[in-house]
């Protein structure tokens, strides 16, 4: 048995986690559940985040937007600002999972379940998101590229909780995710998350970040630097793609081994950047 806490605002919700001894935050539940019925997880307290208002909606803040930690799937993919400035993480919240897991689901809850196999947290990470935290000494900045430290793991401390994501506007630059999934499974055997800047026909930036290609999101450094200058042809970008894989270490299972997720990241961030670069 736990004891259950319904948090009126996020202060209540880090003191109740801080006296907790494994504290659990319950923010759509669409992960969380399923591990507390097969006993996966034993926390002795559950804080609910459902009565925490600030922690909802989407606010411009000039260069960037905030969105909060407990805005579902369904309410980032259809934002107005959202859609407008960060179509890409629109597009990404859009395609998790299922309509019902959409309107449940957060994309706070999802970012600190931290699955490697999770569109978002590569989508985060490609497009420089911060991660808010909360916790008994205020609050601070995790970019994303810190944020994640391994499969189910995040930065944050067991006291501490995610309020929002602050994602960058990226004006002049576009973006694109692919995936494969494969089957009937809604998560992807493999992901690539591209945004390029174009400038006279040529790629003056690029960024990459591939998702479960490792126990956690990636930068693809060596593409991007591989695509620095090159014209914006489908056949050079494709051969940028071709290092998407370096510095890389999937796991192998069921859902793909080692070998051919590699060659999945190189073709998805071939297709990502091909895309991203409207050629």
């Amino acid at each position: 048995m736990f004891e259950y806490v319904r948090a009126r605002d996020v202060t209540e919700a880090v003191q109740a986690l801080d006296g907790s001894v494994e504290g659990r935050v319950l923010a759509g539940g669409q992960s969380l559940l399923p591990l507390l019925r097969s006993r996966r997880v034993l926390p002795d307290v559950l804080v609910d985040l459902d009565g925490v208002a600030e922690l909802r909606g989407v606010r411009d803040e000039g260069a960037s937007l905030w969105i909060g930690a407990m805005t579902t799937h369904h309410e980032t993919a259809r934002d107005p600002l959202v859609r407008a400035h960060c179509p890409l993480l629109a597009r990404a919240a859009e395609a998790v999972a299922d309509p019902a897991v959409r309107r449940r689901g957060t994309l706070g809850g999802a970012l600190s379940h931290a699955d490697p196999a999770a569109d978002l947290p590569a989508v985060a990470l490609v497009l420089g998101a911060e991660c808010r935290v909360a916790g008994p000494d205020g609050e601070r900045g995790v970019p994303a590229s810190a944020f994640f430290v391994g499969p189910g793991a995040t930065a944050m401390g067991p006291n501490e909780v995610l309020t929002g994501l602050r994602v960058p506007k990226w004006p002049g630059w576009s973006f694109c995710y692919e995936r494969f999934c494969g089957g009937t499974r809604s998560w992807a055997v493999a992901g690539a998350a591209a945004g390029v800047r174009l400038l006279d026909g040529r790629v003056v930036a690029a960024r990459v970040a591939l998702a479960n290609t490792g126990p956690v999101p990636l930068r693809a450094s060596a593409v991007e630097a591989a695509c620095a200058g090159l014209p914006a042809r489908a056949a050079l970008l494709r051969a940028a793609a071709r290092a998407a894989d370096s510095g890389a270490g999937p796991p192998g299972g069921l859902d793909g081994d080692t070998g051919q997720r590699r060659r999945l990241a190189r073709v998805l961030t071939g297709r990502a950047l091909i895309a991203a670069a409207g050629v």
